[in-house]
């Protein structure tokens, strides 16, 4: 049998259990490493060696983390989350001790750290994008809001860099009242309190406004070689519960545009909703999804295919025709974390032919 490809997954999110899956559902033996802060992760559980990672540290110090982490267990393949730009930007030396990294280049990664600067970036290509303001004080959230509303839209906030939807609120003028205190949270806030906390701060904002866009949501999952040709793209739209599988053009050309002017080799995920019923660009992230794995249901394997450009090979892609299938949705499922950690455990490996429930700590 031949020797496993090594593969570790830095301090990502739970929903890359089922990542986890796919890489062992490859044709060659993968040993799967993923290191984390939270010894809850299940994560850790799931792969073959999970070890506790260094917390609070500098990018640069991250990176040299890194580097001796690739070193000591012989990563052949290693795909980052956090700290993703420093270490892209470190990538020659991560080759000269064996290991490819599966993320874009750095000055692909760069430009859409900041929302605001990915936006501007699209914006000049032509893509299509909904409008949006770069707000850092009270005066300019109020003319921005002002603007939306005499376009007849809904205003709504989100921080100009962050992940998964933190801090996106809606902006509304009614005042406070119980009733908001009734059921579950809401994702409105006042407008006149954000002001009023922008006027009050020391330090300017870095926030952006924009319109309430329209659903559904669609989220291309995307896999381009390592000089950002685009090898794979397929939409999951989302409705309420119920989720299927696009190969709509409206989605996939201002994809394939973005893609390859910008260069997101490997693994990215491009989300669209709409304005007045056209597609618009909400975001891009340079890395994975967490929903990755639901294109198994239309014979996808993109993070085996990911690990196999890395490695040099060519991955066998299934033609777009042959990509839908039917509506699903998505039940979560009971996933294992380790047993409770000793203080100074670092590393467990689940024994072979265990479950990783009953991995031991080393």
């Amino acid at each position: 049998m031949s020797a496993p490809v090594r593969v570790w997954l830095n301090r990502t999110y739970a929903e890359n259990v089922f990542f986890i899956d796919l890489l062992r559902d490859a044709p060659r033996p993968v040993e799967v490493h993923a290191t984390h802060v939270d010894p809850d992760s299940p994560v850790l559980a799931a792969a073959d060696f999970g070890s506790l990672e260094p917390d609070g540290l500098s990018p640069e110090a991250y990176v040299e983390f890194a580097l001796e982490y690739c070193a000591r267990h012989r990563i052949d393949v290693f795909l980052p989350r956090l700290c993703q730009l420093a270490i892209s930007l470190r990538r020659r030396d991560f080759e000269a001790i064996g290991t490819a990294l599966v993320c874009p280049p750095a000055s692909a990664i760069a430009v859409f750290e900041s929302k605001v600067d990915g936006y501007a970036a699209m914006d000049a290509i032509g893509l299509p994008v909904p409008p949006w303001y770069h707000v850092r004080t009270a005066d300019e959230l109020l003319a921005a809001v002002q603007e939306l509303e005499a376009d007849g839209t809904k205003a709504c906030l989100k921080p100009a860099s962050g992940a998964g939807g933190e801090g996106f609120r809606v902006l509304t003028r009614e005042p406070f009242s119980l009733r908001q205190l009734a059921g579950f949270p809401s994702a409105s806030v006042q407008l006149d309190a954000v002001a009023a906390a922008l006027e009050a701060a020391e330090d300017p904002a870095d926030l952006l406004v924009m319109p309430y866009l329209e659903g559904p949501e669609v989220s291309v999952d995307c896999l381009a070689d390592p000089g950002g040709r685009l090898l794979a793209s397929v939409g999951r739209t989302k409705q309420h519960r119920r989720r299927s599988f696009t190969t709509d053009p409206g989605y996939l050309e201002p994809t394939r545009l973005l893609i390859e002017t910008f260069g997101v080799a490997y693994l990215s995920n491009v989300q669209f909703r709409h304005h007045r019923g056209a597609p618009v660009l909400l975001d891009i992230n340079t890395r994975p999804s967490g929903g990755l794995h639901q294109l198994r249901l239309c014979g996808l394997n993109l993070p085996w295919a990911a690990v196999q450009l890395a490695l040099g090979e060519t991955p066998a892609l299934l033609p777009s025709l042959e990509l839908l299938g039917s509506d699903y949705t998505l039940v979560s499922g009971v996933q294992p974390v380790l047993p409770r950690q000793v203080p100074g455990a670092r590393e467990h490996r689940a024994p072979a032919g265990l479950a990783p429930m009953a991995a031991e700590l080393v």
